[in-house]
């Protein structure tokens, strides 16, 4: 899996990328994270991507023509045929991310292009130019589209297989082997303990519930179905 991240601000997203499971990935070369900026494909003397919105209002949009060239440049290098790849749009108004998506998108595709936004937004030319589809990480208001596209890196990163161990995926929350046959558990793990058995904080013992400790297999299993959700 291919991640293509247009940012103009690549360097917010690096250090969270080289760490950990994601850092493991790439090294592993099972997902490859690449940056481009839309500065690299202007050609007035300041690099400028952004402008006034049309009709008035606060704040700037990001132009089109350079997310456009840009979206042209990797298309082209990577000779990306049409059903190999998705275009994502990073937006408080998409459709909302969950974990179907995420294992939709790391079975189908092996490219993902995430476009990243600025300011007020990006010119709508481009959603509607490039097909692409606009998505949302939660009904709220962020800063910036970096942040939601680590979001989707993470999250369907650790789908591909090999990246992190089968069974482990299979038993978390909203885990995938429900999403694939409709299995009707409740979606979210059960709760976790390790040592100590007996956790004193604030002159008060928190104790590990007693049936973890019965070595019981049959109703360990019976109490975190019934714990879950």
């Amino acid at each position: 899996m291919t991640f293509h991240v247009i940012t103009i601000f690549p360097d917010s997203l690096r250090s969270y990328i080289d760490t950990s499971i994601l850092r493991k990935a790439q090294e592993q070369k099972k997902a490859k994270i690449l940056f481009y900026t839309p500065r690299d494909f202007t050609k007035d003397l300041h690099h400028q991507v952004d402008d006034k919105p049309y009709g008035g209002g606060a704040g700037m949009v990001m132009k089109p023509e350079p997310i456009l060239k840009t979206v042209d440049h990797i298309k082209k290098s990577y000779k990306l045929k049409a059903k190999s790849y998705k275009l994502i749009i990073l937006s408080a108004k998409g459709k909302q991310f969950d974990q179907k998506k995420a294992l939709q998108y790391s079975k189908k595709y092996d490219h993902i292009i995430l476009i990243s936004g600025r300011y007020e937004g990006i010119d709508e030319r481009v959603r509607v130019a490039l097909k692409a589809e606009e998505i949302s990480i939660g009904p709220y208001v962020l800063t910036d589209g970096e942040l939601p596209a680590a979001v989707l890196i993470s999250a369907i990163t650790r789908l591909i297989p090999g990246v992190i161990k089968k069974e482990s995926l299979l038993d978390e929350s909203f885990g995938n082997w429900k999403l694939e046959i409709g299995n009707s558990a409740k979606p979210v793990e059960y709760p976790h303990y390790t040592r100590p058995e007996v956790l004193v904080y604030k002159n008060k013992k928190f104790r590990v519930p007693k049936i973890l400790l019965s070595g019981n297999h049959q109703k360990i299993k019976d109490w975190r179905t019934k714990k879950r959700g």
